[in-house]
């Protein structure tokens, strides 16, 4: 079958690749930056160039064509791992590779990873590196996870006979703008994709109008949103640092969860203030990137307040308790009487509420909430969750959901009803990736 977009494509990728080194050399500095202020960076760090150690060519060499998962952070890297775990559901002796780009991203995927799973980082998208680790890795099929469809990555491997998927398609209302106005450039490389599994039904049209092929859309559900309730995990191990750091058991509880700059401070003068109130209120923070921590701590420092770290295995006593550690966030939301969600306040575009609505506990986000637009508008009509305006607003919905916290937790409970439709989505997206048809698909 002609493709109508082959020479658009090759004009595409022309472009693209040689604004590519210039794109790099500009961002360097700040990749440097955040690398050396991240940490962790310099561990396998050649692997981004497509170079791997003797023992890691071997890995990636023996048995047959894996699966590759390629996601980014912390996020899609969770989506991901809830993918693998459906896949070896079904095949059992399926071969992942799963790569990501960040070194939060890479702690989070090695952390218990399953022996059929090999983690990389991800290789830059420049074509000699891209065509180096694809020859290595030889996968089957090539699974993006929800945004990151790299043009060069994407290419090669179509040209390699590998089946293209994107998984949990993730199409804010910013991304589908900028898509639009791009459409002739991002047209051709959308296209390529064998299989789009879409979390909402409005999004089917937008992924229609920038490339996807019709017969490539089916409707999963988010494997975001796939919560069905709170599993114990670590919540009682965490449960037990609460209780040594705060042992009387009228103390409450609020956490900041995934918070940026300026969000850390608002939420200490708020506990300063409702304390007059609520004498026992303690406050837990989750940077959402952990590298901010100490900086975090001499912020909450300067207010007068006192601070435990995560990491040191506190003994109290404190005001606050930092956690200071990554993939534990889940976990921890289980144990607040409310939660308040990060990036929602003083940064575009918030962070996801799911988890801790799984957990029954209560939400309240900012205003900048634009990364969610479905979700909050299901979560929003269900009385799920509570929106505010700004920080002055929030002081008022705290109070209101500590007075009357059976009152917020139903809340909560309702929110977690209105996310049945997206129950399954990991089976139903695992099942596709694996080219089976799921019998509830979309549903």
């Amino acid at each position: 079958m002609l493709d109508p977009y082959f020479w658009r494509r090759r004009c595409v990728l022309l472009v693209y690749n040689l604004l590519l080194p210039l794109g790099l050399l500009v961002l360097l500095p700040g990749s440097l930056w955040k690398m050396r202020r991240r940490g962790g960076y310099g561990r396998n760090f050649w692997q981004r160039l497509g170079f791997f150690s003797k023992e890691m060519r071997q890995r990636l060499a023996e048995g047959e064509a894996p699966f590759w998962l390629h996601a980014v952070s912390v996020g899609e890297v969770g989506v991901a791992r809830k993918l693998i775990k459906e896949i070896l559901r079904l095949e059992p002796e399926r071969r992942i590779v799963l790569s990501t780009t960040t070194s939060t991203g890479h702690a989070v995927a090695v952390k218990d990873a399953p022996d059929q799973v090999t983690v990389i980082y991800s290789p830059v998208d420049f074509l000699p590196i891209v065509g180096r680790v694809l020859k290595l890795v030889r996968p089957r099929v090539l699974v993006f996870v929800e945004a990151e469809v790299w043009p060069n990555l994407a290419c090669l491997a179509k040209r390699r006979g590998v089946r293209l998927v994107l998984a949990n398609a993730r199409l804010s209302p910013r991304s589908a703008r900028r898509y639009a106005k791009a459409k002739w450039w991002v047209q051709p490389v959308f296209s390529l994709l064998d299989r789009v599994l879409v979390q909402f039904p409005e999004s089917m049209q937008l992924w229609r109008e920038i490339g996807a092929k019709e017969n490539a859309l089916v409707l999963t559900g988010s494997v975001k949103y796939d919560e069905p309730a709170a599993k114990p995990g670590r919540a009682e191990e965490f449960r037990g640092i609460v209780r040594t750091l705060w042992s009387d058991p009228g103390t409450q509880l609020i956490m900041g969860a995934s918070t940026f700059p300026e969000e850390e401070s608002m939420l200490g003068r708020l506990l300063l203030k409702l304390r007059a109130d609520f004498p026992l209120l303690k406050l837990i923070l989750v940077p959402r990137h952990v590298e901010r921590s100490k900086a975090v701590q001499a912020e909450m420092e300067s207010l007068g307040l006192q601070v435990a770290l995560r990491s040191t295995m506190p003994v109290g006593p404190a005001d606050i308790l930092i956690v200071d550690t990554t993939g534990e966030l889940r976990d921890w939301q289980q144990l607040p009487d409310v939660v308040v969600i990060g990036k929602s306040f003083f940064a575009k575009g918030g962070q996801n509420p799911v988890e801790a609505l799984a957990a029954g506990t209560p939400v309240i986000t900012g205003p900048e909430m634009s990364n969610f637009p479905s979700l909050m508008k299901l979560l929003l009509d269900a009385d799920g969750l509570r929106q505010v305006p700004d920080a002055g607003a929030l002081e008022s919905a705290l109070v209101q959901t500590l007075r009357a916290p059976s009152e917020a937790r139903a809340a909560a409970q309702r929110g977690l009803a209105a996310l049945t439709p997206h129950r399954g989505a990991s089976k139903r997206s695992a099942a596709l990736v694996c080219e089976r048809e799921p019998s509830d698909a979309g549903q």
